[in-house]
């Protein structure tokens, strides 16, 4: 292939498809294979950047103007994202479920978009300012954040689904206290009695979804605000309702649901990765539905324009 950036993304499309299905089978046999799949996701990382940075030098600006690059970078963070959560709990049930999303982005990228969407082009008037890299790669990585704590969510669906999950103060880090128990001998006057164990694999797995989710969200705030001081820098507008804009409005307010629900309502487990899933959902119909409608300021149009 001519093209080096291309053929770099499909370098990383490469290494996240050996690494999919390694890391299934590392959840089948308690582990096994697991260092193997995170360096695989290290390396299609590693590609990405190469890839973007290539870009960035070829074209003279930051690699996020079109729906190609924006794919690629949204694989970027979310291997980015998805390394740094396994940093902190390293389950092969994390890499099972964040995995398949960096490699849908970068297989649409590669193989489904039109070749005049791959192709770099210089940027129109309005993207001609220093908001883009604050705007867009802010919103791009919280994207990257919100949809893996979603995946991590949907995990917690899928597994132990016929236990109760016992979580005492998740929202925080999930303690080491986790159930307590009314004393049954001791006589009269006994209390409760604390009992202090490990994380089972949901109850971790709601942990680190909630975590990553809170940092997604506080991304996605600053990349609203930024956008709308940027809109009315370029167009005179804070806000004008475009379609992109009601719909980022919508996923942030799910998402807020979401940290509601489980800062003041208590909301534990299954209820609010039902939230997350939901918002999962949004995303997708903000990010990819919205934008190759062919409608609105945000768009690339591509299913209308074709």
């Amino acid at each position: 292939m001519s093209d080096p950036v291309l053929a770099l993304g499909l370098g990383a499309f490469a290494l996240l498809l050996l690494a999919l299905p390694l890391s299934f089978w590392s959840v089948s046999s308690q582990g096994q294979g697991s260092r193997v799949v995170r360096l695989l996701v290290a390396a299609a990382n590693l590609a990405l950047t190469a890839q973007l940075v290539l870009r960035w030098w070829q074209s003279g600006h930051f690699p996020i103007s079109n729906l190609y690059e924006s794919l690629c970078f949204l694989a970027w963070a979310s291997t980015l994202t998805q390394l740094l959560v396994e940093r902190s709990y390293p389950s092969p049930v994390v890499a099972a479920a964040a995995t398949p999303m960096a490699l849908a982005g970068v297989a649409f990228a590669s193989f489904a978009l039109p070749d005049q969407l791959q192709q770099a082009a210089p940027l129109v008037p309005a993207l001609r300012s220093s908001w883009l890299v604050m705007h867009v790669s802010v919103i791009m990585v919280s994207y990257a954040a919100l949809l893996v704590g979603s995946l991590l969510s949907l995990a917690v669906l899928v597994t132990d689904r016929g236990q109760q999950l016992e979580l005492r103060s998740s929202s925080i880090g999930s303690g080491g206290f986790r159930q307590a128990e009314l004393a049954s001998a001791g006589g009269p006057g006994g209390g409760f009695n604390f009992s202090s164990g490990s994380l089972s694999l949901s109850e971790q797995l709601d942990s680190l979804s909630y975590r990553t989710i809170t940092v997604g969200f506080l991304l996605l705030s600053v990349g609203i605000v930024s956008g709308a001081v940027w809109a009315n820098e370029a167009w005179g507008s804070w806000w004008s309702w475009d379609p992109k804009e009601t719909w980022a409005l919508i996923c942030w307010l799910v998402y807020a649901a979401y940290l509601h629900t489980r800062l003041s309502r208590g909301w534990q487990g299954r209820r609010p990765a039902l939230v997350a899933v939901a918002g999962f959902v949004v995303i997708c119909v903000c990010y990819i539905g919205v934008n190759l409608l062919g409608i609105g300021l945000h768009s690339y149009g591509w299913f209308l324009s074709a």
